[in-house]
């Protein structure tokens, strides 16, 4: 009798025996398929929006109620190009104020849609021109 006693002691702790230990439960859930942002959640309620507020499966509204953006879409063209300016000048400081700020910083190249070369070169003869002071560092602030 000890027998069978030792031995439905042994199969009722081996059955415990894989509960009780802190193994992660990675086994139990199926892995993921698609990597990093592959699609809504597989886990989730349904709606497919992964529990972000105004990211659900219904139609797009536009972004502002008037259905104008904050920026405009149109096209900026390199106007550095199209005059056929190949180095920019320091000394054309009225042209080079253009590409300033009402703040007196230079404007990105998403913002005067020169490109990368132009755009660089603009910079150099924006800094040069500060220097030899015909732009200003800073526009005038009025308090």
């Amino acid at each position: 009798m000890t027998t069978e006693n030792q031995d439905s002691t042994t199969t009722e702790n081996t059955t415990e025996t894989p509960a009780n230990t802190s193994a992660p439960a990675t086994s139990e859930r199926p892995a993921r398929t698609g990597g990093f942002r592959s699609g809504p959640r597989r886990d989730g309620d349904g709606d497919g929006d992964g529990g972000r507020p105004g990211a659900g499966s219904g139609p797009r509204r536009t972004r502002r109620p008037g259905g104008k953006d904050r920026f405009a879409s149109r096209r900026r063209v390199d106007q550095f190009g199209i005059d056929g300016i190949h180095e920019v000048d320091y000394k054309d400081f009225q042209r080079l104020r253009r590409y300033l700020s009402d703040r007196g910083k230079i404007e990105p190249r998403r913002k005067t849609g020169l490109s990368a070369f132009h755009q660089r070169s603009l910079t150099t003869a924006i800094k040069r021109a500060r220097y030899m002071a015909l732009l200003p560092y800073v526009a005038n602030q009025s308090r």
